[in-house]
């Protein structure tokens, strides 16, 4: 009987930029709430108490001079020189962002031609078979962009592709809005093949869109300063108390659905890579996900955690992590032939995914 094609990562990659910017960078900015009233808290009691919910202690910005175009051109090229595959053997590119590339000192964000197109071409592959698209699917872009892939090798369409999720969000971010701090910049990148193979790869996923009820969680909007207010620049913004109580109701059953889907007990997942959203709200979500199954608590090492020192970089959350992990470069942690694990995001829209997979 023939095997079953799989969807198998087979090389990673990731950028994470070089600038890093602690919480003190913080220290003098003018934070207002929503309404445009200063924050009745000193910058001191709002820089700790941030730290506290997020678990944030500081992230990573591009330098001037780089894009996220550029970022996820550094990412996919770690790709293709560590695994030693030729790009010129890839079917499909697919960029997983949220708002193109964006020049450093301007709010103005740039699309065409795509981040893909770009990237391709900074890759200098010249194959016209290798189709190169962007997806904006908010944070859970990669992991969608990893299912999509999933399906294109699964069909016969394609028998290599590369994801990226690369982003740079301190450009589009409202200095006067504590949330800016949770905002980071990095870029991750795998490649899957078509695997002919019952026990490796891709074994389910599941995808979740709550629009109706939930789309204006996280938006753009206004500066909150006030005399920014007639400005007509646009920035990223967040009802972070309604978010988390949305991800935590939402994010575990959609967790769940993927492994009964993959008839996969939770207790044989050994790693999972969740989207660095905030910290608290991470944990809180595997703790939901456990009480479904009847546990009150979850092995700390099960779930890996960067965002202290990476910030939220939204779609390059998920494969900066993985990568980190498969080069031995997060200590404590690895993932070995045969385990099972989970991927798991949520993100603007509102969107949610999961994926099931066997390394």
């Amino acid at each position: 009987m023939q095997a079953d094609i799989r969807s198998v990562i087979v090389a990673t990659g990731s950028y994470i930029p070089e600038v890093i910017i602690t919480s003190t960078h913080f220290i003098n900015h003018r934070f207002f709430e929503k309404n445009g009233n200063p924050i009745a808290k000193t910058n001191e009691v709002i820089l700790d108490q941030f730290k506290n919910i997020t678990e944030i202690e500081e992230r990573r910005y591009a330098k001037k001079d780089q894009n996220t175009s550029d970022l996820g051109f550094l990412a996919a090229k770690d790709a293709l020189e560590s695994s030693g595959i030729d790009g010129e053997t890839l079917d499909y590119i697919i960029v997983a962002h949220n708002f193109g590339d964006i020049a450093y000192g301007t709010n103005r964000v740039d699309l065409v031609p795509t981040l893909a197109a770009r990237i391709k071409q900074l890759l200098q592959i010249k194959n016209p078979d290798c189709v190169a698209y962007d997806l904006p699917f908010g944070c859970p872009g990669w992991v969608e962009g990893v299912i999509q892939a999933n399906y294109f090798l699964k069909s016969g369409d394609a028998k290599r592709c590369m994801v990226i999720g690369a982003e740079v969000l301190s450009r589009i971010t409202d200095p006067h809005d504590r949330d800016t701090m949770i905002y980071a910049d990095g870029a991750g990148a795998v490649i899957l093949e078509a695997v002919a193979a019952a026990d490796v790869g891709i074994l389910a996923h599941k995808t979740q869109s709550h629009a109706v009820d939930y789309a204006d969680l996280l938006t753009m909007g206004p500066s909150f300063a006030p005399e920014k207010g007639i400005e007509k620049d646009l920035f990223i913004k967040m009802n972070g108390r309604k978010l988390y109580e949305y991800a935590l109701v939402h994010v575990p059953q959609v967790i769940k659905m993927a492994l009964d889907k993959a008839n996969v007990c939770l207790y044989d997942i050994k790693k999972v890579l969740i989207h660095q959203a905030n910290g608290k709200m991470d944990t809180a979500i595997m703790q939901r996900v456990f009480k479904l199954y009847g546990e009150e608590e979850f092995p700390a090492e099960l779930m890996p955690m960067n965002i202290s020192h990476y910030g939220n970089s939204s779609v390059a959350t998920v494969p900066t992590l993985l990568d980190t992990i498969l080069k031995g470069k997060m200590e404590g942690q690895a993932i070995h032939p045969g385990d099972k694990i989970l991927f798991a995001s949520v993100g603007a829209g509102m969107n949610i995914n999961a994926i099931v997979y066997q390394n």
